[in-house]
């Protein structure tokens, strides 16, 4: 082989090195973001949240996954499951609400997470309270659990 093509393959590979990297330090959900506490106001209330990050992708109805935090469950809210009917429609709504946004979450102080390490919160976008738009549409119902930071008739 000449000196042209191995420098050629030798690229290729720098390349996709580089680019693996990259895509790993994106993906990486293991990184906490610091001090992303802060307020936020969301139509005529102001929220006070505790963390923040981008929706890169909604699991179900009332699970997603923010970057640098983690999976986050909807506090007190229930959508159905995948076997149920609605769990599609319920996704979707969720998705048209949070996928590729920001949102900042209100994190249970009581119970910050769930038994299978899911950050508990109600979540927020700019523009909505996105546990509190599900059970307005009917796409989930509230399921009010204790402990909790969250009183019956707060979400």
């Amino acid at each position: 082989m000449n000196k042209q093509k191995i420098s050629i393959i030798l690229l290729i590979i720098f390349l996709i090195g580089l680019g693996l990297t990259l895509a790993n330090a994106l993906l990486d959900d293991n990184n906490k973001i610091e001090n992303t506490t802060g307020t936020i106001s969301v139509g005529n209330k102001t929220i006070h949240y505790d963390n923040a990050g981008k929706c890169i992708e909604v699991i179900d109805g009332n699970t997603i996954q923010v970057y640098g935090i983690g999976k986050v469950q909807l506090t007190q809210v229930k959508t159905p499951d995948m076997n149920e009917s609605g769990f599609s429609d319920a996704k979707k709504f969720t998705e048209e609400l949070c996928l590729g946004k920001t949102v900042y979450l209100d994190v249970d102080d009581a119970q910050p997470q769930d038994k299978y390490g899911r950050t508990l919160a109600i979540v927020y976008t700019n523009t909505s309270d996105v546990n509190r738009e599900l059970i307005d549409s009917n796409h989930a119902k509230i399921s009010y659990f204790e402990p909790s930071e969250f009183k019956k008739g707060e979400i």
